[in-house]
């Protein structure tokens, strides 16, 4: 943060110190009114500014609900494939293997969901999951059917692990703080450079800053309602779990 303050205070002494030296050295001329050349230069680069931050502020987010999205798609995937790897166990251990991984997939979408929403996740679903390992791996050694579907399904739980732990950053991950602090500044900016260079908009010509402002302010709201990958417009929704539910019940013949 002293960093930021002091980097702020260097230009505004540069902009001081530049003043200073023009007017003692006699070069340039009196800029005092609202469309001189400073007004409209400073008006130009702070809309600049206030666009590329903006845009950032939009893309970050968005990106991370995109990766997001692409995670819960290779958990659920990697349930469907431990669903149907769990059909090489022993037939007293399918029926239970199975229900685990099916209740496991209903927590995730009725009860852990919503607290994804303000970024975190139910411990009980990593609870879940490893009480599903332990009973894979203290199985005794059958057949080697029996060893390879073992293997292959003590793998996709490790798949579901690591998506599982990638989505608990993803429900944990928001933008920058000084980003969106940043956007709020250039947009007040923005909306009150006219007047602090000196303009004084009377009738007609307030409608197009006034709707310009409304627009600005919609806009900067929109960057934080889509702070977070589990809520908001951009909220990735569970379908994907959905999706391995229905496909759970066609693998067991709709039981």
């Amino acid at each position: 943060m002293v960093a930021y303050v002091l980097a702020v205070l260097a230009a505004v002494g540069l902009v001081g110190a530049a003043a200073l030296m023009f007017r003692l050295a006699g070069k340039g001329t009196d800029d005092r009114g609202p469309g001189g050349l400073t007004a409209g230069h400073a008006g130009a680069m702070v809309s600049a500014l206030f666009l590329l931050v903006f845009a950032i502020a939009v893309v970050v987010p968005w990106t991370t609900a995109d990766a997001a999205r692409r995670n819960t798609q290779a958990e659920s995937r990697a349930v469907v494939d431990a669903y149907w790897a769990a059909a090489g166990l022993p037939s007293v251990m399918v029926g239970p293997v199975r229900t685990g991984l099916r209740e496991y997939v209903t927590f995730v979408v009725e009860d852990e969901w919503p607290l994804m929403a303000r970024g975190r996740l139910d411990p009980m679903g990593g609870v879940r999951l490893d009480e599903l390992r332990s009973r894979i791996t203290e199985l005794a050694s059958g057949d080697e059917e029996q060893r390879e579907a073992r293997a292959a399904l003590l793998g996709q739980l490790g798949a579901i692990g690591a998506a599982r732990a990638q989505r608990a950053a993803d429900a944990a991950a928001t933008p920058p703080s000084g980003l969106l602090a940043l956007t709020v500044l250039t947009g007040m900016a923005v909306i009150l450079l006219p007047f602090l260079a000196g303009a004084r908009p009377r009738g007609t010509t307030l409608v197009p800053l006034v709707a310009m402002a409304a627009l600005l302010g919609l806009g900067v709201y929109l960057t934080w309602d889509i702070t977070r990958a589990f809520d908001g417009p951009l909220a990735v929704t569970p379908d994907a779990y959905t999706t391995a539910l229905h496909e759970f019940a066609r693998i067991t013949g709709g039981v």
